[in-house]
């Protein structure tokens, strides 16, 4: 029996699609959120289901492929090479439904982080979503999931109530605290390493309204600014989840005058207490003198729009990393790499702040369960022409490599775009049992995930 006609009787079984390299459709099909992540999968699978998922999963144990999920395409980079690999979209996969009584929402495993904050501004409730709306829901939740909430109310993965998935050796099944609660609480982290996630539910906040916004420097000002944030954070109160970002904002037509083709050291972020509460404890950031500060009320459902992220596929090259501390030393290091007057392909240089509840084990959560260290960093630059890349890599490389001496043991993974030890993510009981679970679900190591172990 010939490919062609296996993957005839394949698309035979599904609601549906295969996509080759011979239909016109690869392009898109097997494209990857950044566009500088070039995917060359044996073939691509559009899932219309939990069943087509099953097959999908079961086929390739009897063809001797492996299968990697992939909703936006977001995290890409580390998969590597996907020449015998079935790439499996899970985008069609669209239900978004909130129960507004229980505070919960179930959604399908295509959807992303715009969809359920519209779908819950009606109700006055809010999730744990991501800075950027065009993330994926479960890709971002079974990474951790870092929000602008998360110092005060930690983790999107420990608001997982239940968990819909087909494992390795193609049996669906649905996992929570009371059915199958080891699988329940691996895959909050393990992710693809043990099974094709198909739907989530997860619990939101009676939350509407946070003070949130920009307070933005020339980046002349950058390392009083980072100085100053650092002073800022010591002891700060937990319902403050802020970020000190060095930005260079290329000249693009789409954006104000006032943003476009300027560099800024600036802080974003939202702080959950009262106006007045939440005006009074960043007064001190705003005597350092910003020349735009946007503070102010605003809805949950409008966060999204607070970072700035590219609103869909870009080619870019970035990697994140998690810091102890950040003194003087480490603002020499990024005034070198990053400050005023650099001549550097790096856009942005983000710092987020941990702590607060993200530093606590959470008994309910998952195998991501808390997030140590004090900053949460990330750097990268966009990769216009593939020329580029090599550029923009070297650039990377040499600012992480630098902030080495004040690096956490541990590594967030949906920053992480580099294959990378899995001990940098989770203890080592933990990682022992992830790695046993694997084994008894998927013995033929079918399944396969950005961030393996």
């Amino acid at each position: 029996m010939t490919v062609a006609l296996d993957l005839e009787s394949l698309a035979a079984t599904l609601a549906g699609t295969v996509v080759t390299p011979a239909d016109p459709e690869w392009p898109s099909a097997r494209m990857a959120w950044n566009l500088a992540v070039d995917q060359q999968p044996a073939f691509v699978v559009q899932v219309a289901d939990a069943d087509d998922v099953a097959a999908v999963v079961r086929y390739a144990g009897a063809a001797g492929l492996r299968v990697t999920p992939q909703g936006t395409g977001h995290n890409a980079a580390p998969l590597g090479d996907l020449s015998s690999t079935i790439l499996l979209r899970t985008d069609r996969l669209q239900e978004v439904t909130v129960d507004p009584a229980a505070r919960r929402v179930r959604i399908g495993a295509g959807v992303v982080w715009s969809q359920v904050t519209e779908a819950l501004r009606p109700h006055g409730l809010t999730a744990l979503a991501g800075s950027a709306p065009d993330v994926g829901v479960v890709g971002y939740t079974l990474g951790g999931g870092y929000s602008w909430l998360a110092r005060k109310y930690g983790l999107a993965a420990s608001r997982v109530q239940a968990v819909e998935l087909v494992t390795g050796d193609g049996t669906f099944c649905r996992v929570d605290r009371d059915h199958r609660p080891e699988l329940f609480r691996a895959v909050r982290g393990g992710g693809a390493n043990l099974g094709v996630v198909c739907a989530l539910e997860f619990d939101v906040l009676p939350l509407s309204q946070v003070y949130a916004g920009w307070l933005m420097f020339p980046l002349d000002r950058a390392r009083e600014v980072l100085d100053g944030y650092r002073a800022w954070t010591d002891g700060l109160d937990e319902a403050a989840t802020t970020c000190v970002r060095l930005l260079r904002i290329p000249p693009l037509p789409d954006l104000p005058d006032f943003l476009s083709g300027r560099s800024f050291a600036m802080v974003d972020g939202a702080v959950d207490l009262p106006e007045a509460e939440a005006a009074e404890l960043l007064a001190p950031l705003r005597a350092l003198g910003p020349v735009i500060d946007t503070f102010a009320p605003m809805s949950t459902a409008d966060l999204g729009q607070l970072h700035m992220d590219p609103p869909g596929p870009a080619p870019a090259c970035g990697d994140g990393f998690v810091l102890d501390d950040l003194p003087s030393a480490a603002v020499d290091v990024l005034m070198e790499l990053a400050g005023p007057g650099v001549d550097t392909p790096l856009l942005l240089v983000d710092l987020r702040h941990l702590g607060g509840a993200l530093a606590r084990r959470d008994p309910d959560g998952g195998a991501v369960d808390h997030l140590p260290g004090r900053f949460l960093g990330f750097t990268g630059g966009m990769v216009p022409v593939p020329e580029a890349l090599p550029v923009v890599r070297a650039a990377v490389h040499r600012l992480v490599d630098a902030v080495q001496p004040w690096r956490s043991g541990r590594d967030y993974l949906n920053f992480r775009e580099a294959a990378d030890d899995p001990a940098r993510f989770f203890d080592p009981a933990t990682l022992q049992l992830l790695r046993a679970l694997r084994a008894e679900l998927d013995p033929a190591g079918v399944l396969r995930s950005n961030h393996a172990f």
